[in-house]
């Protein structure tokens, strides 16, 4: 049975209801019944000879919800990451929408930042050749389950919110909706598209640090099915981390533009095309050393220094281009194509912190056999073509409900990565410190690699209510993959495989659903990870999870529960600069998380979730080369996999257009160290460990943010200070162990908003 949950009254229709309840508390749908059955049945039993007197006078009720507003504010109450659209109370497995409020309410500019609403994730620092967004979900990589609006986005770079609708995270292994992937899950990026309505919105904040942004989502009513929607933005920050040698520090200055046009909107043939730009200049920040011997961030010198100079550099520049087209049959069915091209060029060089030498001038530090150490430096530059089908129907066969999806999917990927070229200096005795500049390459070394891929896919998955309130749901995808590298040692792969997705699921009214689910996952050596000397195991992955969603007060607020198992095979190393390439042979999390979302009265909101994971290593790392992994590291806490996480933000309005807020976000310890490693003394350490486990260790924290706001029809302010108690916490770790990256110390950031 499917079940469309119904849109809460707002704004006067919802006071007006409240107004019309009798003094027994009569129910709102009752009310609201009564308001508008209440003139005709007064028509029908008036004497008429006394119309003119009886007759009441004429009621306007206005809904005054946003047209532009997709979800019911925290709430999100549709999602396409199930390739149809559905309402997330029907997908049988848990699945988190960030929506477009919370994300303004807190200020959210980066897709990191929006995504520390989601239970169960953490943040890697940037890896070796591996920068940009890299996220933990349960305790799993997700580099490589980024979507854009459904389709795979994986390159390397830093991704901003200013034109989504909502982010989209949908757990657990996904290979059968999405192909390849891990056994985290998928987090899908859902851009705004345009609306059948006149609607203007351009926002201005400045903050501490110097902090500066504005942003515009301009949409237009072309006509009666068309429609076109801009978004722009332009960000700029500083930092609370310096250079004290040069006064250097890392910045981010970032801007983008999105344009998208809609025709035959509510038609049989809607067609949408859309251009996504965004250009990143920012200074890097790689953190803060580990030290030595306590393993815990380095107290040598003070957390605020920064290693880098104004010389370091992360560019990017990303062009995305899609073209969609939705042909609605008269049969309950629809055709969705979807075309793509994107490129993504990217270059950074970046200064590593250190334990033992201060910052200079220069940010010049002493490396091996008398050469400086030069800092991670790369230049890239990663094409695709996406082509993607879907045809879903509904109907009724041999007496029971059907939802049929099927589609095809075509990706072409052509990647060229490389070193950047030294302009400088490369020995200690030339003190000469080394000069990269942005795209001028080095040609030579293992640093150099290109593929081109060409991917194929066919899916198929059938979801039927066999009994009512009863459905099954049974779907299986073929992959094939056909590249060619750059490598000597592995210059070709062919790689072929099935993915399976099974649920059952008990929905006895549309408040309640419960279900339990599995799903499996793969990815073969090379598409993502450095190639091994000879093919190893592709991974994969099985999760299976028990859950359950409720519905409270009349559907305002929903409230999810899941507990799960994954298991992972062959984990590779997202390192491309490690030798190691596998880093365990099977790993296993076991987890519970909770979540709620929604009003609890008409003017309270929050956004809450929970995970508790127990993860576990149970066989250590094979190498290709015969190299088995120190036997210790079973039975010991995965790396950057905290034993708990939760993030809370709640607002509540207090009349005349004021509304105040606030939130906690907080993780557990997370460990940063290499099991691939056959000799791993430095992790077993003792130091104070009774089980002589001592790997590099990010510390718990809690950080807390507070909000207010005033807002009119026409324009209004707000108020956000971002970690209030100015605590020093540590953000992200580089999992391989040497540092972690301190988060943001208290800022204040001043909005003031136009709408018209």
């Amino acid at each position: 049975m499917s079940h469309v949950r119904p849109r809460p009254p707002s704004g006067i229709l919802r006071q007006l209801m409240a107004r019309l309840q009798p003094a027994a508390a009569m129910p709102a749908a009752a009310s609201l019944a009564f308001m508008m059955l209440a003139p005709s049945a007064l028509a029908q039993t008036a004497d008429p000879a006394n119309t003119a007197q009886t007759t009441l006078p004429t009621v306007k009720v206005e809904d005054t919800s946003d047209p532009m507003e997709v979800n019911n504010g925290y709430q999100g109450t549709q999602t396409r990451v199930g390739k149809t659209k559905q309402d997330p109370q029907d997908i049988p497995q848990a699945i988190t929408v960030v929506t477009q409020q919370l994300m303004q309410e807190q200020h959210v500019g980066s897709l990191r930042d929006a995504l520390r609403n989601v239970s169960g994730l953490t943040f890697n620092a940037a890896e070796g050749g591996r920068a940009g967004d890299n996220m933990m979900l349960r305790g799993f990589y997700t580099f490589g389950d980024v979507y854009l609006d459904g389709i795979r986005d994986t390159a390397q770079y830093n991704r901003e919110t200013f034109f989504l609708e909502q982010v989209d995270v949908l757990r657990g292994s996904a290979s059968m909706l999405f192909g390849r992937g891990q056994a985290g899950g998928v987090i899908n990026l859902v851009s705004k598209t345009p609306k059948l309505a006149d609607a203007y919105k351009l926002t201005g904040s400045v903050g501490t640090d110097n902090y500066t942004e504005v942003t515009a989502d301009l949409n237009k009513q072309l006509g009666e099915h068309s429609a076109v929607r801009v978004n722009l933005m332009k960000r700029d920050e500083g930092s609370w981390r310096e250079n004290p040698a040069s006064g250097a520090e890392p910045d981010v200055n970032r801007g983008g533009a999105q344009v998208s046009l809609a025709l035959g909107m509510n038609t049989d043939d809607e067609f949408t095309f859309s251009h996504l730009y965004m250009r990143n200049r920012d200074t890097p920040d790689y953190g803060f050393s580990f030290d030595g011997a306590t393993h815990r961030p380095n107290t040598t010198f003070p957390v605020d220094y920064f290693w880098g100079i104004d010389r370091n550099f992360d560019n990017s520049d990303v062009n995305v281009t899609t073209g969609t087209w939705t042909h609605r049959f008269a049969d309950d069915s629809q055709l969705r194509t979807t075309v793509r091209y994107g490129d993504y060029e990217r270059s950074y060089w970046a200064r590593t912190p250190s334990a033992t030498v201060a910052p200079n001038v220069d940010g010049t530090l002493p490396g091996n056999g008398g050469n400086w150490n030069a800092g991670p430096t790369r230049s890239s530059d990663y094409e695709t073509l996406t082509l993607q089908s879907d045809y879903s129907r509904k109907f009724e066969a041999l007496g029971m409900k059907h939802e049929f999806l099927t589609g095809v999917e075509y990706l072409h990927e052509n990647s060229h990565r490389s070193g950047l070229q030294n302009l400088g200096g490369t020995t200690i005795v030339s003190g000469i410190p080394p000069l990269f500049l942005p795209y001028v390459e080095s040609y030579t070394g293992a640093q150099l690699n290109n593929f081109t891929g060409n991917s194929y896919a066919l899916y198929a998955q059938d979801t039927v209510e066999f009994i009512p309130d009863w459905k099954a749901t049974l779907g299986m995808r073929r992959d094939e993959l056909d590249a060619d590298y750059s490598s000597a040692a592995s210059p070709h792969l062919e790689y072929g495989e099935w993915s399976y997705r099974a649920a059952l699921s008990y929905q006895p009214t549309k408040e309640a659903h419960y279900y339990v689910g599995y799903s499996d996952s793969f990815s073969p050596t090379a598409d993502l990870y450095q190639l091994t000397a000879t093919p190893q195991p592709p991974e994969t992955s099985q999760v299976y999870e028990v859950g359950a969603k409720w519905m409270f007060f009349d559907g305002d607020l929903s409230f999810r529960t899941a507990l799960y198992r994954a298991i992972k095979n062959w984990e590779r190393n997202t390192d491309l600069e490690s030798t190691a390439s596998i880093l365990t042979k099977k790993r296993r999390t076991d987890g519970i998380e909770f979540e709620a979302a929604g009003r609890i009265t008409p003017n309270w909101e929050v956004f809450a979730g929970l995970a508790l994971m127990d993860a576990t290593i149970l066989e250590v790392a094979e190498q290709s080369t015969g190299t088995v992994g120190d036997p210790r590291f079973v039975g010991k806490r995965p790396r950057n996999t905290p034993p708990y996480t939760f993030n809370l933000w709640s607002t509540y309005k207090l009349g005349g257009g004021w509304k105040i807020g606030g939130g906690a976000e907080a993780k557990g310890e997370r460990y940063g160290y290499n099991p691939s490693n056959a000799s791993a003394n430095a992790q077993f350490t003792t130091n104070g460990q009774p089980s002589g486990f001592n790997p590099n260790t990010a510390p718990a924290y809690v950080r807390w943010d507070a909000m207010v706001s005033y807002d009119q029809k026409t324009w209004g302010v707000r108020l956000n200070v971002q970690n209030l108690f100015n605590k020093t916490y540590y953000d992200s770790i580089y999992d391989n162990g040497p540092f972690t990256v301190p988060g943001q110390k208290r800022r204040f950031i001043l909005t003031g908003e136009l709408k018209f």
